[in-house]
């Protein structure tokens, strides 16, 4: 075992399987003592067994390690809370919280029903928020602490997961809102958009031509999560590992702009928006411009 989180508790949710569980492994074996989270449901959110979390904790402590299992459903409140209360009631702290719960009801937006939507914005979206929400309450008591949300490059957009993809870029934000009003404290926050071999990316309909293992990803997460990275000023970031490529996203901003001394009129903008400020191309567009063209050709298309 290492020492690079030695003396720190950590929280993990949707740690039974995948990312989740490779995440828990790893801080454990780094020294940490983990709160397994982990619902235990289907990939589509159904049929929840508390036997997940459960097995990971096992796992942990056949290895020496120090692990408390907690199955509830984090997209609740009550859940969120309790991830957080278990940490603290069993080992007296909360050091670090991991987001990594999620479920995916695939539909194209024109057919998307509520009942898919909802479920999935509350598990990775409102799911997030719950465990932050609790765990900054704490963090900001200690005066320390980390936040860590997972979003994925689909937060630029998804043909057919319009939910999962809204839900994604709302955790980018939640997590710079998290940067932005906990630094005082001594609190950062940070994301991830791994991409892995798992249950989810099982799915893709396209050979991903960057793709790693659920431990690379582990690995980036035990960093943020360990004093180097505080002591380095690692907050407010959106990080992407994908096997043996690591990446930063870039912060929004403004690219270009315009003024009208006058006020802006239907005409006026017609008149200067297309060559003064221009658009930002979508490169999600082109990659699927792409992707179309191999699939008539009977390619398996690249992303």
């Amino acid at each position: 075992m290492g020492n690079f989180l030695a003396g720190k508790v950590v929280a993990v949710t949707g740690a039974g399987r995948g990312i989740g569980r490779a995440v828990a492994l790893a801080a454990a074996a780094e020294g940490a003592k983990v709160v397994v989270n982990d619902y235990g449901v289907g990939i589509d959110g159904a049929s929840p067994t508390s036997e997940v979390a459960e097995g990971v904790v096992k796992e942990i402590e056949a290895a020496g390690g120090e692990a408390v299992a907690v199955a509830d459903d984090v997209s609740t409140m009550a859940g969120g809370q309790r991830v957080v209360d278990v940490a603290v009631s069993t080992y007296g702290r909360l050091d670090g919280v991991v987001c990594v719960a999620g479920i995916l009801r695939e539909r194209m937006l024109f057919n998307m029903s509520e009942e898919e939507w909802d479920p999935v914005v509350a598990t990775h979206l409102k799911g997030t928020f719950t465990v932050f929400r609790a765990a900054s309450a704490v963090m900001r008591g200690q005066r320390a602490g980390t936040l860590i949300g997972f979003t994925s490059g689909n937060h630029q957009g998804s043909v057919s997961q319009a939910n999962y993809s809204a839900a994604k870029g709302g955790i980018i934000s939640l997590v710079r809102s998290a940067a932005l009003g906990l630094n005082k404290y001594g609190v950062s926050a940070n994301a991830v958009a791994p991409v892995a071999r798992t249950r989810m990316s099982a799915n893709v309909p396209v050979e991903l031509t960057e793709i790693g293992e659920p431990e690379d990803v582990a690995a980036l997460v035990v960093y943020l999560l360990s004093d180097r990275a505080k002591e380095q000023g690692i907050t407010g970031q959106v990080y992407t590992i994908a096997g043996p490529k690591l990446a930063v996203w870039a912060q929004p901003r403004e690219l270009r702009s315009a003024y009208a001394s006058d006020g802006w009129t239907p005409e006026t903008i017609a008149e200067i928006l297309p060559g003064a400020v221009g658009v930002d191309p979508m490169p999600m567009l082109e990659r699927l411009a792409a992707m179309e063209k191999a699939a008539a050709r009977g390619d398996r298309p690249n992303a």
